[in-house]
């Protein structure tokens, strides 16, 4: 279970506030990239805070308000699928967690980041690898994350029915494979992920599609 070793740690040398950053839907389709940034006193955590993927859907709703009642501040980030599209996938997640540091009503001193690669954030970070598994205040974002953009593709599943992202919220399923082969991609997929490129443009020459994302393995807690 994650704890608070880590952000003990960093007050020891850095007092003041610390947070805990995670993103949610790298890997998908379609839709954006959600990331989260949450600042826990070390007395006021709710209990069950895990990794978002150990959870269940029901688990992560009812921990949500918990989170956002307990913590110092919690805030939301994201990045659009045309943002992904145009600066790819890797800096629309440091930008969409910038924007999550940057909407923290408390200005934090630190941050810890989930994963090994280090966004430009509005104050100094270090990276945690598994850290939603580790560290409370990055498990506590990831949750936040999670449940956001869940709750985004829900709304969109509304619009585009098709898909079944109500289940598989934008990842490359069968089931959402199969709508993209026979339907065609709507203006939530992204342009630059593989799957998506290919058919709207079947002779894209070879040089682009090696710039192409490859859809990333997910595991059925991370759809669902």
């Amino acid at each position: 279970m994650p704890h608070y070793i880590f952000e003990s740690r960093v007050l020891k040398m850095r007092p003041g506030p610390i947070c805990g950053v995670d993103e949610a839907g790298r890997g998908p389709l379609a839709g954006p990239v959600v990331a989260a940034a949450v600042i826990f006193e070390r007395k006021r955590i709710p209990k069950g805070i895990n990794d978002s993927k150990q959870l269940t859907p029901e688990d992560r709703e009812a921990l949500l308000p918990r989170i956002l009642e307990m913590a110092v501040a919690v805030g939301v980030g994201e990045a659009s699928v045309d943002e992904i599209d145009l600066i790819n996938i890797r800096q629309a997640t440091h930008l969409a967690m910038a924007r999550a540091v940057r909407a923290l009503s408390l200005a934090p001193m630190f941050a810890l980041v989930d994963g090994n690669d280090a966004p430009a954030l509005p104050c100094p970070c270090d990276t945690i690898v598994d850290g939603d598994a580790r560290s409370v205040s990055i498990a506590a974002a990831s949750i936040v994350a999670k449940v956001t953009r869940d709750r985004m593709m829900v709304a969109l599943h509304e619009q585009h029915p098709s898909y079944g992202w109500f289940t598989n919220k934008g990842y490359s399923t069968e089931e959402h494979i199969e709508a993209l082969n026979r339907l065609g991609p709507c203006i939530h997929h992204r342009r630059s992920f593989a799957p998506v490129h290919r058919l709207l443009y079947p002779n894209a020459s070879p040089a682009m599609l090696a710039s192409l994302v490859e859809p990333e393995s997910f595991s059925e807690a991370e759809a669902a």
